[in-house]
């Protein structure tokens, strides 16, 4: 109910995707209102190893998309904040996780 109403709010504002050029053919098919990311993956952390895995993903996804080469490069991370603290160590990412592998996560 808080994305529709957020939804019809935008665009009752006048912001349309086509606007914005991120109107992509699939959107209009499937009547997309371009406001949230398609293909939502909503995942409860069931413990500390479950929350450990997905921060290992989180922080590895950068280098899986292409944006860097080394998680350490994607300034935006809080990788920086769990190697400052401790939690990882200083050459964390400079292979692929294997809990990384393990995940079937898009």
């Amino acid at each position: 109910m808080i994305k529709a109403g957020f939804t019809k709010r935008v665009h009752k504002a006048g912001w349309t995707a086509a606007a914005e050029g991120f109107e992509a053919d699939s959107r209009i098919k499937h009547r997309d209102a371009c406001v949230w990311q398609r293909r939502f993956w909503e995942h409860q952390i069931r413990g500390q190893e479950d929350f450990n895995r997905h921060c290992d993903y989180i922080h590895y996804n950068p280098v899986k998309h292409g944006l860097v080469d080394d998680p350490r490069k994607w300034e935006y991370s809080t990788v920086h904040a769990f190697m400052r603290n401790g939690l990882y160590e200083e050459n964390w990412g400079d292979s692929i996780p294997s809990v990384v592998l393990a995940m079937e996560i898009e």
